[in-house]
């Protein structure tokens, strides 16, 4: 089997000089350890597999070109040069298979024949053309792409680079969670010449607030029961989409805290009431919790959750921002007994989520579907939850409740950057309106149409910081909830596992050992100061520009570095209208003018009021016409 030097050339003529290699490689290790007989067998068996090959390859080119035996061709060549590589640790595991009973190697023999049987497995297999071509070492590429997003955050990405939160965000949130200190030292790492960079103006009149427990009132005339809410909350998410442990850590934490938990579509789960933290009982389209066997609308079922006294406001989900106009489905496997008797729903079958809801298919219908939950909750402030899709939708809402005289108490305007368990990529990254593109076109409408003072308006999306709250609150917000930055103070990694089951925190998750990892009263305290920390650093910035509380924030108090680089303040970025200019006809800005004046109170056919808005257009442009 050795092969002379004139063989090795000729192989190199022949294509086959991977294995004539390996092969010449082999006799010169038995050279130089011709002496140590346990090497020697071991080197023989090598290279007898390899001879075997060698020869397989060889018979196999001649009778693949009968009409030209002596001279196989370059594809042939090239072939035989791509597929050695990918069996050769197939090849040293079966060669280590006799070596290993010959020598007496149990542990080797058990690898070896392990490995074997995997790469004769995944030769067969068709569902893995990568393992069909590399049966063994196919596998240490699924391995590297497994590890790839722990790789990128921790050796590659800066501080202020990954998405959707820098490891610079998530290192706020970690270090007033666990209450040390989050100050830094040397500088900015921000590019504050960068356009798009915000940033507040400070006032000779600055001063120390002492308290930033900062609250807002909700209710309106009709409220009988209104909430006083802090201004940064829990934002929705579900008991299934989380585990039991982070909801109890969760609303422990809003307990200890002082302020209020949002439940997400999945109900009010025996999670959320363990340890009596205020809660916002969000209804979604599958109304879960005050459902009858259909799956529509439990008035009394709704009544007996509702009037609980720490049930402290109702919200209507329309929409949320990582997935708006889809519902969802929830598979019988994943539905565990506890989870379904939170939700009313059935074993064994699978829940479907509609994407609208069945309740009511007008404005003016959601007006009165709202006011009925007011009055079966006993006067609690009643509001919904949307992501601004076509805007004059919105518009459509607003009309129906100037027509009825009955305003929601609030409206949570959640953006297309907010987060969720799991959404398709195209309604993360391509449906929805941002969030402060939303909050300002609804600050617009509500103030255009007169009633800003009627309606509270909360915000979701990426909200971490006291700046982010900041911010939010000077273009109109009354308040901020965060959903993504609550669950890192609970101990979220960002390893975007949520809908996998695989959590590696337990934190979204329903398997029980993973869940183990969540300390319930530790969690539960971080989540406390979390939040007390982040108020603590909106209080800094209030009193930094000489102000009392975060709602007079105004547009005027940030400044907006252009792409031009000059500078502008926000209140002059973006376009404010009067109060009540829409009601006139003449707010200053068509395209909003447009809009109201085709919204219709009765009607969400969207279809229809663009076509009109295109026929308006061209009516418009005719008319200008013809004065030439």
């Amino acid at each position: 089997m050795l092969l002379s030097c004139h063989q090795f050339r000729s192989n190199i003529t022949n294509g086959r000089y991977v294995l004539a290699s390996i092969d010449l490689l082999l006799n010169f290790a038995l050279t130089k350890i011709n002496h140590q007989r346990p090497f020697n067998l071991f080197f023989i068996l090598c290279q007898s597999s390899i001879g075997f090959a060698l020869v397989f390859y060889m018979t196999y080119n001649l009778t693949k070109s009968p009409m030209t035996p002596s001279k196989p061709s370059q594809d042939s060549a090239n072939y035989l040069f791509l597929v050695l590589p990918r069996f050769a640790l197939l090849w040293v595991c079966v060669a280590l298979i006799p070596v290993s009973i010959l020598f007496h190697i149990w542990w080797l023999l058990f690898i070896a024949t392990c490995l074997t049987c995997l790469g004769v497995y995944n030769v067969s297999q068709k569902r893995h053309a990568i393992l069909r071509n590399y049966p063994i070492s196919g596998h240490i590429r699924f391995l590297f792409e497994n590890f790839r997003p722990e790789v990128r955050q921790y050796f590659i990405e800066g501080d202020r680079e990954e998405v959707p939160f820098s490891r610079m965000q998530r290192s706020i949130v970690y270090q007033r969670a666990k209450d040390v200190d989050s100050t830094t030292a040397f500088g900015s790492l921000n590019d504050l010449t960068k356009p798009g960079t915000d940033w507040f103006l400070h006032s000779g009149r600055s001063h120390t607030i002492k308290n930033h427990d900062f609250r807002v009132r909700v209710g309106n005339e009709r409220c009988r029961q209104p909430y006083d809410l802090s201004v940064f909350n829990i934002s929705a998410m579900s008991f299934g989409a989380l585990s039991a442990a982070a909801i109890e850590s969760l609303n422990k934490g809003a307990k200890e805290g002082g302020f209020a938990h949002d439940t997400g579509e999945g109900s009010i789960s025996p999670y959320h009431q363990k340890h009596g933290g205020d809660l916002i009982w969000q209804l979604g389209t599958a109304y879960f919790g005050c459902r009858d066997d259909e799956g529509r609308f439990n008035p009394e079922a709704f009544r007996q959750r509702a009037t609980l006294s720490q049930v402290k406001m109702i919200e209507i989900k329309l929409s949320q921002g990582a997935k708006p106009g889809k519902g969802g489905v929830l598979p019988a496997s994943k539905i565990t007994t506890e989870i379904a008797l939170t939700r009313d729903i059935p074993m064994g079958i699978d829940c479907i989520s509609p994407p609208t809801h069945p309740e009511f298919s007008t404005p003016t219908e959601l007006v009165h579907f709202w006011q009925r939950l007011r009055e079966l909750s006993g006067g609690k402030p009643v509001g919904f939850k949307l992501c601004i899709g076509m805007p004059w939708e919105f518009m459509a809402i607003v009309k129906a409740m100037i027509k009825e005289d009955n305003y929601p108490d609030f409206i949570v305007i959640d953006g297309a950057e907010g987060g969720t368990g799991a959404a398709p990529i195209e309604f993360m990254d391509s449906v929805g309106m941002p969030l402060v593109d939303a909050l300002i076109f609804v600050q617009n409408t509500l103030v255009g149409a007169g009633i800003r003072d009627k309606i509270k308006v909360g915000v979701s999306g990426k909200v971490i910081s006291g700046f982010d709250i900041a911010r939010l609150m000077s273009l109109g917000a009354d308040w901020c909830n965060s959903a993504r930055g609550f669950m890192f103070a609970v101990g979220c990694i960002q390893s975007r596992s949520c809908h996998t089951n695989k959590c590696p925190t337990g934190v979204a998750t329903q398997d029980p050992a993973r869940q183990k990892a969540i300390d319930i009263p530790d969690k539960s305290r971080r989540v406390s100061n979390f939040h007390k920390n982040t108020l603590k650093a909106l209080a800094e910035i209030v009193g930094c520009a000489g102000l009392a509380h975060p709602t007079e924030l105004k547009p005027h108090h940030i400044v907006r570095r252009q792409p031009d680089g000059w500078i502008k303040l926000l209140s002059e970025h973006y376009q404010f209208i009067e109060t009540g200019s829409l009601l006139t006809g003449d707010c200053g800005r068509r395209v909003l003018d447009d809009m109201w004046k085709l919204a219709d109170p009765n009607s969400f056919q969207a279809m229809t009021i663009a076509d009109k808005i295109v026929g308006a257009e061209n009516k418009r442009n005719r008319t200008i016409e013809s004065l030439y």
